[in-house]
């Protein structure tokens, strides 16, 4: 019997997760985590084979997003962690991976997908979304697991598009032209395959860039 963790901050999504995972006979949840605090405080007593968390977890006193990726893969590289996310994108996908997940799933498609996940980690093998392996097919060639790069100036204005500012108000900042950032945006938007300000700002955040 497998022993899994799972951690999401909506208990709805706890509870939906929990019946799926344990359908099949072969998995038992063990404990259940409301963010990144708590998680890191049942890991460290509650023995389990696979973690099941959601990637934005905000509040607490522990990071969510790729800063808990990193974290959970430096103290627990033997786990393997099943990513379940609403931010399901190539540049969320390439950076998990570069993080240490081993699977990402599309909260919109966990309760097919989770168990085929779960399957795969323990095998030994990296999962993603069907909807995240068709949006790696048409972002073209390029290593999965490698996180995306971005220019200092890039990286600049995405931090700023996501604090809040729109692109006349950042070109006013930085003394560069309108169509200047909005180039800048698009370029970032295409090294991240991403192609809504919505999932931009979501790495954004995840990312780091913005609290």
């Amino acid at each position: 019997m497998l022993r899994v963790i799972i951690a999401d901050d909506h208990p709805i999504v706890r509870i939906g997760q929990r019946v799926v995972i344990e359908a099949g006979g072969r998995c038992k949840v063990v404990a259940e985590a409301n963010g990144p605090d708590e998680l890191l405080n049942l890991l460290a007593e509650v023995p389990c084979d696979v973690l099941v968390t959601d990637f934005a977890m905000p509040g607490g006193q522990q990071a969510d997003g790729y800063g808990l990726l990193s974290l959970l893969h430096r103290q627990y590289p033997g786990l393997p962690v099943i990513l379940v996310t609403m931010f399901a994108n190539v540049a969320t996908l390439r950076a998990s991976f570069a993080h240490g997940a081993r699977a990402i799933v599309a909260k919109s498609a966990s309760a097919k997908e989770l168990p085929l996940a779960i399957r795969a980690v323990c095998a030994g093998q990296n999962f993603a979304s069907e909807s995240l392996r068709e949006q790696l097919l048409e972002a073209g060639p390029g290593d999965q697991s490698q996180q995306p790069q971005l220019s200092g100036k890039e990286r600049e204005v995405v931090r700023m598009l996501a604090s809040g500012m729109t692109v006349s108000q950042i070109a006013a900042r930085v003394n560069r032209s309108i169509s200047t950032i909005s180039k800048q945006k698009s370029t970032a938007m295409h090294r991240l395959c991403i192609s809504t300000d919505v999932d931009l700002f979501a790495y954004a955040r995840a990312a780091g860039m913005v609290p």
